[in-house]
């Protein structure tokens, strides 16, 4: 695996718990591990197997690993491919749907694993979803600082918060704390710093971005303004067709936007 966050930790506890005063506020900024100088990696891939994630180990069927590998070719050359020069920022990717349970965490999980098995590339999947945050629950690092304490506090760095994982060439950023704030948080011009660099800092670098759903908030279409693509993720026979047309008006035309059609025969 390669070694490409070596930034060292400096968040502290802000927030544990004061036991002399009793605030049962839970130990939300407490150091990654750093053994020798090296942070420590997260275990996931247990947990993806359990939840039958693309990992070796999961009972999938063999299709499955392909229907992912069709949807990624698209992605990757308009990231780094002969279409890249045709779209603006092509290696920062959201996924997102109409509405909450269509399986767009799933989706952006999986996309974010079948991206990392390529050759050439890293992984960096990033919960902006803070509502609900999906991939950081179903990973089971919900409890860790993430993006919204990078936008709040000035002595957070992105690299505070950046896990390795014991998937090679895929690392994660957490949603973070609740805040009443995040749509401000997330249209604000650290905000957009914060992606751009994250689209620069590493020529090989795939940003995948699990966002909130198009509908409910106006979180992810202030996403749309930060990226170069779009997946756009509807659940088959589920979801009828005058909302997605509604979320569709959302992005951009001029954004580089892929559906996929979720629980279907074979996700296209």
């Amino acid at each position: 695996m390669s070694n490409k966050e070596n930034s060292q930790p400096t968040i502290t506890e802000l927030m544990a718990r004061d036991t002399e005063t009793g605030n049962d506020t839970p130990s939300f900024f407490k150091k990654p591990e750093v053994v020798n100088g090296v942070r420590a990696t997260i275990e996931i891939r247990a947990r993806l197997q359990e939840l039958n994630m693309l990992v070796p180990g999961s009972q999938l069927d063999p299709t499955f690993s392909d229907d992912y590998r069709r949807i990624k070719r698209p992605l990757l050359s308009n990231a780094f491919g002969k279409t890249a020069q045709l779209v603006n920022k092509g290696n920062l990717i959201l996924v997102t749907s109409s509405i909450p349970g269509e399986g767009k965490t799933h989706t952006a999980i999986n996309l974010a694993l079948s991206m990392a098995q390529e050759r050439d590339h890293t992984v960096l999947l990033v919960d902006c979803d803070v509502a609900k945050r999906g991939t950081s629950r179903m990973l089971g690092f919900s409890n860790k600082p993430g993006l919204v304490d990078v936008l709040e506090d000035e002595t957070i760095n992105v690299g505070d918060v950046i896990l390795r994982t014991d998937i090679p060439e895929l690392c994660l950023i957490p949603a973070g704390r609740n805040h009443d704030f995040v749509t401000e948080l997330l249209s604000s011009q650290k905000m957009e710093k914060l992606v751009g660099e994250m689209g620069e800092r590493y020529d090989d670098r795939i940003i995948i971005f699990d966002g909130p759903p198009l509908l409910p908030t106006p979180e992810a279409q202030i996403l749309t303004g930060l990226v170069g693509q779009v997946v756009f993720v509807i659940e088959t026979g589920k979801t009828p067709q005058v909302v997605v047309e509604d979320a569709l008006k959302m992005i951009p035309e001029d954004q580089a936007t892929g559906i996929v059609m979720n629980k279907s025969e074979g996700l296209s």
